[in-house]
């Protein structure tokens, strides 16, 4: 690995991922004025918006009708035409105060920027069984990537572990690529997704087998089959209701957890809200840390909907622009707050996801008085 890497013109905002939370950051804080630079280790910006061939949902103020990877187009033309820069295929190693530790080319550097930005996503959460090592078997975000972006049926008869929107989706577009879905199975008594998903898979003849896990995946050399079994209401196997389906391959969606490894490095506090994923930074209302000048955005800040990762990139651009001079207090606010309401919808509902990110907040400012 080779020092020396140019150094990048100081700009005012630094974007770790350019996926929907990242771009929508930028696009905000460009637009008001601050110079962007947007950083992403993939060849391609727009993280998970390409992978998403279905149209959102709510309001047409939350995209409603369009596609993601449509969406993700019309940010990326933003970006350009804002004059926001994005660095691809270079990984950040560390944040040390306003500067990012980069490489890329194989060789080291730094960039600074006056506010920072992490918006690196999640990471899917596996689940282990006998022969999960198996060549055939895949997180549902390789699923996605292989048949949306790639074009690539990376199987032909499947088996989806986990209906939370992810399954329901993934399972869906793996109809639509061509691959035979022989069942969605979820360890709870109930699916956790949408039931306009769920009733989607099941008029396509796909089976939703509730209280039900995978014990096994058979095979040499890649999957051949795979076992699965009832649960009991400890969430246990019970024996004596094994099944064995002839399956090449197994999708696991069985949720993610956010991708905090740079906040933690950074020394943000971190918090443990099992409803948004696990360990997440704390952050205040405006998307910013306990350590000043470093926001998050999007699943770093807890797992929800693209939607709400857009909604607190924009949050944490106006806070920014605000400190930064470039817009008024009393704009910075009207804005804020319209953001606020918008959140506020998306959350509210069965999930109360939400409470949850009112506890985050209230966290932070507890930390803050410490």
């Amino acid at each position: 690995m080779e020092s020396g890497y140019k150094m990048l013109k100081k700009c005012d905002v630094l974007v770790v991922g350019s996926g929907p939370a990242g771009l929508s950051c930028a696009v905000e804080a460009a637009r008001g004025g601050a110079t962007v630079n947007v950083v992403d280790e993939n060849k391609k910006p727009g993280g998970q918006l390409f992978k998403q061939i279905h149209k959102f949902f709510g309001s047409s103020q939350h995209k409603a009708g369009i596609r993601g990877f449509n969406i993700g187009i019309q940010l990326l033309e933003e970006a350009k035409d804002l004059g926001v820069t994005i660095l691809l295929d270079t990984v950040v190693y560390g944040v040390f105060n306003n500067t990012l530790g980069i490489v890329k080319d194989g060789k080291i550097g730094m960039v600074q920027g006056k506010k920072i930005v992490v918006a690196t996503g999640a990471i899917e959460t596996p689940i282990v069984f006998p022969g999960w090592t198996l060549p055939g078997v895949m997180g549902a975000g390789a699923a996605q990537t292989m048949i949306n972006v790639h074009r690539v049926l990376p199987g032909q008869r499947f088996l989806v572990l986990g209906a939370g929107n992810v399954g329901l989706i993934v399972a869906y577009q793996l109809l639509q690529a061509g691959a035979d879905v022989l069942a969605v199975v979820e360890a709870a008594p109930k699916i956790g997704g949408y039931q306009v998903h769920a009733s989607k898979i099941r008029r396509a003849g796909v089976p939703i087998l509730t209280t039900s896990t995978i014990k096994e995946a058979k095979g040499d050399t890649e999957v051949k089959e795979v076992v699965i079994i009832k649960l009991d209401s400890s969430w246990k196997p019970i024996e004596g209701t094994e099944r064995t389906l002839v399956s090449d391959s197994v999708c696991i969606a069985t949720g993610l957890h956010p991708s905090i490894e740079l906040a933690q490095m950074s020394g943000c506090t971190l918090a443990f809200s099992p409803e948004l994923g696990g360990h997440l930074p704390v952050h205040n209302e405006n998307m910013e840390t306990t350590i000043e000048g470093i926001y998050i955005a999007g699943d770093t800040a807890g797992i929800e909907e693209a939607s709400t990762a857009m909604e607190e990139g924009r949050l944490a651009a106006i806070d920014i622009n605000e400190k930064l001079g470039y817009l008024s207090v009393d704009k910075a606010a009207r804005e804020k707050r319209k953001i606020r309401e918008s959140l506020f919808a998306l959350r509210y509902g069965p999930f109360g996801r939400h409470r949850a990110k009112l506890e985050i907040i209230r966290k932070m400012k507890l930390a803050r008085k410490e």
